[in-house]
């Protein structure tokens, strides 16, 4: 069974930091796009940041330059260091995994509140 398991939210004042990791079962993580995903209330499910199985970032142009994904496949997680936060970052932020080209795989969620 696919799992992705969240942690790392919070409230955070704007210009703070916050780090959020997302570890996965082993039998998707090394082959699979992983990516983060936030919904804020009353908007649409946005997509922040992904990264390859080969390694390669890709981020939406609202965090580019201030969001940071990684990942360690030795632990099977992925890391989202997010600085400078702003309080339109406040949202319930997601990780998922795809399966060919669909996000296929979610995590429960975690929020971040960036309080101004």
């Amino acid at each position: 069974q696919v799992q992705l398991v969240e942690s790392g939210g919070g409230l955070v004042q704007a210009g703070g930091s916050l780090t959020l990791s997302c570890t996965a079962s082993g039998s998707i993580f090394s082959r699979n796009v992983m990516g983060w995903h936030r919904q804020a209330p009353g908007k649409q499910r946005e997509l922040v940041a992904t990264m390859s199985s080969g390694g390669s970032p890709g981020y939406a142009d609202s965090v580019r330059g201030r969001f940071t994904i990684s990942r360690n496949n030795f632990k099977n997680t992925v890391y989202l260091q997010m600085n400078s936060l702003k309080p339109e970052d406040t949202a319930v932020y997601y990780c998922a995994a795809t399966s060919g080209s669909n996000w296929a795989y979610w995590g429960q969620g975690t929020q971040v509140t960036v309080s101004s």
